[in-house]
């Protein structure tokens, strides 16, 4: 059933359509919030007042619109932008300190290298990041990426292409580990 056939049974009080638009919607939801805020549970926070919102706004929703899925990102996007305008760093004393009894070496190793990943993509400008994100991380299309931008397909590809070769610079040192070549 299409998302929008979903939100016009919630928008009639349908609990069932709205556990499958939640089930189909939050994790991706989530993780996108969870990624552009750095935090867990932050991202979770996000994620469910976008929730909040879409519950709002089922009874009013028009079928053939942007679709669901660009509509949700794009709240999600806007409310982790005012997250961020408000945001107060953390003391030292709240930071959680994680222990790999495998192989400190190897797990150290592998935060090193998430953490270069991360900072690349830190690097790139707001729209090449969101553009990656979505079609890369979240399994957005082309045409999906550039409908949540506002843009054309051919300008999410432009993106997506600028953001690779920066990406492919930025990440070159570590090359043959994060491809897993030896």
């Amino acid at each position: 059933m299409s998302d929008d056939m979903l939100l016009a049974q919630i928008g009639a009080g349908d609990i069932a359509a709205w556990e499958v638009i939640i089930e189909r919607h939050l994790p991706a939801v989530s993780r996108y919030a969870a990624y552009v805020l750095g935090d867990n549970a932050q991202g979770e926070d996000v994620a469910q007042e976008t929730f909040i919102r879409l519950m709002k706004k089922a009874q009013s929703w028009e079928a053939n619109g942007a679709g669901l899925k660009s509509w949700l990102f794009r709240v999600a996007r806007n409310l982790c932008i005012d997250q961020k305008r408000k945001k107060q760093p953390e003391p030292i004393e709240n930071a959680d300190f994680i222990i790999d009894p495998i192989d400190d070496a190897a797990t150290d190793r592998r935060i090193d290298i998430a953490n270069t990943v991360k900072l690349a993509l830190a690097e790139l400008p707001e729209r090449q990041q969101t553009a990656i994100v979505l079609v890369h991380y979240e399994g957005f299309s082309g045409s999906e990426a550039a409908n949540f931008l506002d843009i054309s397909v051919e300008a999410v590809e432009s993106l997506l292409a600028r953001a690779r070769r920066s990406l492919r610079k930025a990440l070159q040192p570590d090359a043959t580990e994060l491809l897993g070549e030896r």
